[in-house]
């Protein structure tokens, strides 16, 4: 449809306006840095880097895979007592949680793509382990990602956060109330039902393998904002067995590469996984996904704001998203600079 229409996300319950046209316009706006090579394998002022000294003046040990430790800065406190109002306009409650930092590899310049599978396994293990952990002792667990400076990410040093609260938060329970009544209605989970409707009609998958399935999901509201689904209805990350865990790795690295490849550069995003919430409730409509959001739009150094009519109305996008897929299905997935680097030992060689 190259007309403008809105598009329902049922995952939420909220709208998003599609203005295809919206690409033509002429840009004068802002134009982001973009930034790629010269990031050393160790730097010796970043504060993430094994043997280096904290804020905190604790220092890492010399870790040689993934390394997690409780934030300097933690947003939120496991020792926070209890308190609440009833005030119509002025409410608030207290809330206990944690954040730990997810160094995904010593490499300071390592990013997911370019790690091999067995080092993206020991991602996902270590994003299981946490999730067991602190499941144990809140209902909440935000395991994600910010990967680039547009996305505020702080520090280069490839890495995650998770962090985990004691009730639910605002997509939680959009998400939680959305499913719920869509398995009340028709007996089968939104996500299923949504996976299986992609595979047969295969407009935005973009890829798949025997375990997972990654596409442009119909509702999007970032330029190249994809879903990671499950083939199997598994509704936590510690339900994954090890051909799973193998299946994720790769289908990471090459979903990654591809984002990558859009312009050459590192590509920005926010990622997360969206598990069943951890307490005793029976979660059978849920099924575990994440969410990957990269602000690019035109090029490496034009990105999407979210401003305006977004902020004061509601979401809205300039591509299509079955037109953001067809980009993403047409880039290699052997990561740039991986092919630029065999392509230089092809030229020393002959």
């Amino acid at each position: 449809m190259n007309n403008p229409h809105r598009r329902y996300n049922p995952l939420t319950g909220e709208w998003v306006l599609v203005s295809p046209h919206r690409t033509k316009r002429p840009w004068q706006g802002r134009e982001e840095r973009a930034t790629d090579d010269g990031i050393p394998s160790y730097d010796p002022s970043c504060y993430l880097c094994p043997g280096n000294e904290r804020a905190n003046k604790q220092k890492n040990p010399h870790y040689t895979s993934t390394y997690v430790f409780t934030n300097d800065f933690a947003a939120l406190f496991p020792d926070i007592p209890k308190q609440s109002n009833n005030d119509s306009l002025l409410r608030f409650e207290t809330i206990k949680g944690t954040c730990r930092v997810l160094c995904f590899s010593p490499r300071h310049d390592l990013t997911l793509p370019e790690m091999e599978i067995q080092e993206i396994i020991d991602v996902i293990k270590m994003w299981i382990e946490q999730y067991i952990d602190l499941g144990s002792m809140y209902r909440w667990v935000q395991i994600f990602e910010n990967k680039g400076e547009i996305m505020g990410c702080s520090n280069p040093h490839p890495h995650g956060q998770v962090w985990a609260v004691d009730e639910l938060p605002n997509e939680a329970v959009k998400e939680k109330r959305q499913q719920q009544e869509y398995y009340r209605n028709y007996r089968i989970p939104l996500l299923s039902a949504y996976r299986d409707m992609e595979l047969e009609k295969r407009v935005r998958v973009l890829l798949e393998n025997d375990h997972w399935l990654v596409v442009v999901p119909y509702w999007a509201i970032w330029p190249f904002e994809t879903l990671l689904l499950p083939r199997m209805n598994v509704q936590r990350l510690s339900d994954l067995h090890d051909e799973m865990i193998h299946a994720l790795a790769e289908i990471l690295k090459r979903h990654l590469s591809k984002y990558d490849n859009v312009f050459n550069v590192p590509f920005p995003y926010t990622m997360g996984w969206h598990n069943a919430p951890c307490d005793e409730n029976n979660y059978r409509y849920w099924i575990l996904h994440a969410h990957f959001y990269p602000p690019l739009l035109r090029s490496a150094t034009i990105k999407k704001f979210m401003v305006g009519y977004e902020m004061l109305s509601e979401s809205q996008r300039d591509i299509t998203p079955e037109q953001a897929a067809e980009i993403l299905r047409e880039e290699s997935e052997i990561h740039y600079k991986r092919k630029s680097y065999d392509d230089e030992c092809i030229r020393k060689k002959y």
